[in-house]
This record gives structure tokens, sequence and C-alpha cells, in this order.
């Protein structure tokens, strides 16, 4: 088969071209430019055909030119702005708490008479914080010391038994259920573990096995993928509702003890995956959830899948907060602006905190904290309801947050499983 490519093709046509301008300057014009006309129109004719049943030369390689579908704008690093938060950790978290242990319910204390070892009983604060010894009906000890517990109780033996010295008792700890700290995420051994006494951050989180990591998974005949590591930029601490100023990587990494904290009943640490690859979207919006991120997330799709916003949600000051959370950045967005096609819509990346405020906010720190207390509260209360519930669709769908503020903290009579 004969070959034929673009530039005969081209050589072709022009030639027909120039014959019909020399026969028009020509006399008997009309016969000459027909006869030229006609045989160039054959010429082209062939041309097309050729091409048409894919003649082609097997030397050339083939050629793609197809239109590149439109891709969003990011964020331009000028318009992310690194705030400095005011990240060192108060004096006082340094120290050891300096109340007394009280009791709450599940603790275990072992009650007996003074002379009498028969006596001796070891029983179980109730749920309703009421301790059972004897003949006494149930005292209520829940949020008292020990040695106020000793106190209540040989006051009411006083009742029973007459001789003061046959009434005295001794009061022991022997177990404590009522005083938690939460170590989820990304370590060895996740779970929630008793707090008897002082304990400092580095305890618990040696308690859970220390953060996962390759190094530390080698033993294993397991394998694993960076899904398994611990990020550390993004690890927190949370405390009735509050960020802690803690910076994991200075404490791990770096054996910086200023972060090394006394812990408090209740705290919540977290270690997430270094391959998490979603968006998070809280604040004035229909459902605040985690956004699973693909290449083509914007902002105006983030929102619309979390359900849109909330009546008088304030659309000029919608705050995309990225990086680690100890040196975050953040970038204030005008999604009014968006929305009437007055800008151009934001691509996302993943981890990205999308959070639309109810009310203006001037000062830039505080709004920061505000978002990042929303987003570690919301992620607690999700992954703290996994592991209660046992279930991995737990919190799927978001949690909501009170707007602008924090949700209440967990109580002590939150159910917990039990520490690995």
């Amino acid at each position: 088969m004969t070959k034929i490519n673009d530039e005969e093709g081209l050589v072709t046509i022009s030639k027909g071209l120039r014959d019909i301008s020399a026969a028009t300057r020509e006399k008997g014009v009309s016969r000459g430019l027909r006869q030229t006309a006609s045989k160039f129109f054959r010429h082209c004719s062939v041309v097309c055909l050729l091409l048409l049943v894919g003649c082609y030369d097997p030397n050339r390689q083939a050629q793609f030119f197809p239109q590149a579908p439109p891709v969003p704008p990011t964020l331009p690093p000028a318009e992310l702005e690194t705030i400095q938060l005011d990240n060192k950790v108060p004096a006082d978290l340094l120290r050891p708490a300096a109340e007394p242990y009280t009791l709450g319910p599940g603790d275990r204390v072992e009650i007996e008479l003074l002379g009498d070892p028969t006596s001796r009983t070891l029983t179980t604060v109730g749920p309703d914080g009421r301790l059972y010894f004897h003949l006494l009906p149930g005292i209520d000890v829940w949020g008292r010391t020990v040695a106020e517990t000793k106190a209540m109780l040989e006051k009411g033996l006083s009742e029973y038994i007459v001789d003061e010295k046959m009434r005295q008792v001794s009061v022991s700890l022997r177990g404590v259920e009522s005083r938690r700290v939460w170590l989820l995420g990304r370590f060895t051994a996740p779970g929630v573990y008793p707090i008897s006494s002082t304990m400092t951050l580095l305890e618990a989180i040696s308690l859970a096995g220390g953060p996962a990591s390759l190094s530390g998974n080698q033993q294993s005949n397991f394998a694993y993928s960076s899904e398994d590591l611990a990020d550390l930029r993004r690890a927190f601490l949370v405390r009735r509702g509050q960020l802690i100023p803690v910076d994991f990587q200075r404490l791990l990494k770096q054996g910086d003890l200023s972060q090394n904290i006394y812990l408090q009943p209740d705290d919540f640490i977290y270690f997430p995956t270094s391959a998490g690859r979603e968006v998070y979207v809280l604040g004035a919006v229909g459902a605040p959830r985690a956004i699973p991120y693909n290449d083509e997330l914007t902002l105006a799709s983030a929102i619309a899948l979390a359900s849109g916003t909330v009546k008088d949600a304030h659309w000029t000051q919608v705050a995309v907060v990225r990086g680690s959370l100890s040196n975050p950045r953040l970038a204030i967005v005008d999604y009014r602006g968006i929305l009437k096609g007055q800008g151009p819509d934001i691509r996302l990346e993943p981890q990205d905190i999308v959070f639309v405020p109810l009310w203006p906010h001037r000062h830039l720190k505080r709004y920061l904290n505000v978002v990042l207390d929303t987003f570690a509260s919301s992620v607690a209360i999700n992954e703290g309801s996994r592991a209660v519930l046992g279930s991995d669709d737990a919190g799927a769908t978001g949690v909501l947050i009170p707007l602008g503020g924090r949700p209440p903290a967990p109580g002590p009579t939150v159910p917990a499983p039990a520490a690995r």
C-alpha cells in the first residue's frame, strides 16, 4: 500500500491551488479552470480516502493532543500564613497535682476492723459512688479521699459499736478504675489505662508501648505499611475539650523534657496515622465530618459534602489550616466570593482542616485556637466512641460540635474498655 503522510497531502493540495491560479491567467480560463479543478479534487479525494482508511508510516510515532481538564488552583504559598502560637508548656503542668487521690466508681478498697482480721473485706465503689461494709448502709464516697472515707466509716460504725477502739478501721486503695487516661491511635498497644497516682506523659506512652513505627515492629512476623505508623506532627493531647500545647516531635524525637507534662484523669492522647488522606470540615456546616480526599477535592466541594453551611454562617472568613498542629499555617478564604464567581475555587490537600465560622473573628491566634480545639475535640469524641463501642463505624459520619465552643469533657461514668 502507498505510504502517505501529512506532508505529502499538503504538497498535493498546494500544487493543485497553484495550477488553478495559473489557469485563471491564461486564455480559455473557464475550460482550464474546470479541468484543473477536477484534477485537484481527484487528488484531494485520494488523499482523504487513504488517510481515512488508516494508511500510515509504521516508522512514525503516533501523536495525541488531548485537551487537559481544568485544574483548580491551590492556595499560593503567600496566602498561607504561619501563625506563631504560644506553644510553651505552662510551668504548673510540669508539676504533679497537689490534690490527693479521690475515690470514684469502680475503685477497689480493702477495709478491715483493727484487731479483727476476719473482718477484712475487699469491696468496690459502686456505680452510684457508694461503698458498702459490715452493717453500714451505702456510704457516698465519690470524690472523697481515703482518709475522708476512713473517717466516714468510723462515724457510721459508731451507731453499732459502742467501744471506740473496736470501731477503728484501716482503709487501703487496692485497685483504680475510676481514673483513666486514653491513648488511642497509632500506639503499639492503644487502650484506656488507669492512673492511680502521678503519671507523666512519657510514662503513659510507655504503658501503650510507644508510637507505632517500623523499627518497633521489626520483631513481628507481620508486614507493616505507612498506615501503621504514627504521625507525631499531628499528634495531640486534649484535656476537658481544650488542646494542650505539647510538641510530640520534640518530646519523642529530641528528648525535650519540657514537653513531659503530668497527666490528669480523662486526658486524651491521640497519634494519627502518617498515611491519613482525609480533609476535616468543621464549624457552621450541616454535618461536620472527615471527607475522603481525592485530587479534585476543592473547598466548595468539601463544604458541599458536609451538607453545606448552616443559616447565618460567616462565609467570608472560612479558615483552611494546613501542616503540623504545633506550627500550623492558616489561610482565610472568602467562600462567598467563590460561590459568586468572584474568585477561584481552592484545591485542598490531605489533612487540611476547613472551618466555617458562625461569626467574624478579629484575632487570628484566637481564631486558630478555636479551630484547633474544635478539631482535636471532634477527633477525640469519634475515636473514643469507636473504642468504647468496639466498632469501626462509630462516628464515621462525624460528630456535631457546638459552634465556636468545646464539647463537654467525658465524665467518670463513661464506659471504657479494659486496658490492653
